[in-house]
């Protein structure tokens, strides 16, 4: 073997070692905050803990035996990081379930719904990696996945399925099941996003007008940044979803931005944001509302829609303090719905600062994996695609936990792998399995063609991988 074949192959090692470690400490971190709530709350370990632990544990080792068996040189940390925060999610759900057992008007039995949320979640995480062996092969449905995203995204609208729950029209309603089907279309839309702009993207980095020392774009090349500005104001105006238009809006000024390379368009989507969310702060009341909670909580306390949910929560995570009241010693039951867009606030109340930074380093490193992924990706599709959803995960995180500590106007989005809910917890499953196949492949020796007999790669181990205007060795 050459000297750089075996540079190589200890670069390209698989790391499935680690990954099974850092397993066992995600899964340590689950099953302990489980056992925790039980004796916080009831003063005695679960009587189902051996039951609940080893459901888990069977979920996360068959994520790992597939990773293993399917996309042996995948990233060894997200799995890890994932099963971390769903088994903390599950936790505090548990909390919550713990604490609404005495309120006839509270749901019930959510630990146990989730956790078959969790367990769909992983079937469809086997079924991705195991059926798409090529990211690349999803650049085929470009246009496919674009429509089937808009349609979805209509979806609740439809007379008779469409459902208006907690003041935002983004359910569809089928019998007994409900579901959110933007929560399918943000998947579609980074496929989408990305097989377009890899096609485009020659044409959209052409530079116009310089203003300003910034190289604005041709106004013949704003048209699919206007069709997504218009797109996510109708999200906004009939669908009353302020967290979902911001999204995919910011979506995909990001992917555009890394596509091209030009800054002008970071300024041109600006412009457009700030401008829709003047008008629409004009114009829409229950955007007038979000915005006046934010200015000032305590005057709209006692309003329906009010700001009860924001205040209780901040005074729930100042009473938490740095380390929290631990599990049990807390109220975060009096938030409304803490179990889904304020479960940060519960984290904070029980948990204190250090359980809600320790939470936010979990999905930075889940965004940074995701980025890393894409610096090394071989192919401009999978760069394109492993940015878009390092940036939903950024994009939602921010928005959410800006939400809840007043950085920003509330939202309404779900805290990912964390929040009560089945069709995010699904999608987010799907969202790491994609990641999960296109670090794989990035990380995959190439094959030797040279026919000189070695194992490793036929390249050399400082090649240089560009993307947004960044090179990596």
């Amino acid at each position: 073997m050459s000297q750089a074949g075996f540079v190589m192959g200890f670069v390209h090692r698989r790391r499935r070692g680690a990954e099974l470690f850092l397993l066992v400490i995600a899964l340590a971190v689950g099953i302990g905050a489980y056992a925790a709530v039980g004796i916080g709350v009831e003063g005695e370990v679960p009587p189902d803990i051996v039951g609940y632990g080893a459901g888990l544990t069977a979920l996360a080792v068959s994520c790992h035996v597939v990773v293993r068996m399917v996309a042996p040189y995948a990233d060894p940390v997200l799995l890890p990081v994932v099963t971390a925060l769903n088994g903390l999610g599950l936790a505090v759900i548990h909390r919550l379930d713990l604490a609404y057992a005495d309120n006839p008007l509270k749901p019930h039995g959510l630990p146990h719904k989730q956790l078959t949320w969790m367990t769909l979640g992983v079937v469809l995480f086997i079924a991705t990696l195991v059926l798409l062996r090529d990211h690349r092969v999803l650049a085929r449905f470009t246009y496919t996945c674009g429509l089937v995203a808009i349609v979805l995204l209509l979806l609740p609208l439809a007379p008779g399925i469409g459902a208006t729950i907690n003041g935002a029209r983004i359910w569809v309603s089928l019998g007994p099941f409900s579901f959110q089907p933007g929560e399918v279309a943000k998947v579609l839309l980074v496929i989408a996003f990305a097989g377009y702009l890899v096609l485009h993207r020659d044409a959209l980095a052409l530079a116009g007008r310089r203003v300003a020392g910034i190289d604005l774009p041709r106004g013949r090349d704003l048209g699919p940044i206007l069709v997504m500005w218009l797109i996510s104001l109708g999200i906004l105006v009939f669908q009353r979803d302020l967290g979902s238009s911001l999204l995919f809006f910011g979506l995909f000024l990001v992917m555009l931005y890394v596509a091209t390379e030009r800054a002008g368009w970071l300024v041109v989507g600006t412009v457009l944001f700030l401008g829709g969310a003047f008008v629409s702060y004009q114009l829409l009341s229950h955007v007038q509302n979000r915005v006046n909670i934010w200015l000032d909580p305590m005057k709209y306390y006692d309003q329906t829609p009010g700001s009860g949910q924001l205040v209780e929560s901040l005074f729930g995570m100042a009473w938490g303090g740095l380390i929290g009241r631990g599990f049990g010693g807390g109220s975060p039951e009096r938030v409304p719905f803490a179990e889904s867009d304020f479960i940060i606030g519960a984290i904070g109340e029980e948990l204190g600062l250090t359980g809600v930074i320790a939470v936010i380093l979990c999905y930075g490193l889940i965004v940074e994996r995701a980025l890393r992924a894409a610096l090394i990706c071989r192919d401009g599709f999978g760069k394109l695609m492993a940015t878009g959803l390092a940036a939903v995960f950024a994009l939602q995180v921010f928005v959410v936990i800006g939400g809840v500590t007043r950085l920003i106007p509330l939202t309404g989005l779900t805290t990912p792998f964390l929040s009560y809910g089945g069709s995010s917890l699904i999608a987010n499953w799907v969202m790491t399995a994609l990641l999960i196949r296109i670090s794989d492949q990035a990380r995959r020796p190439v094959p030797d063609l040279s026919g000189t007999g070695d194992d490793q790669p036929d390249e050399q181990p400082t090649q240089i991988v560009k993307i947004g205007g960044a090179s990596s060795r």
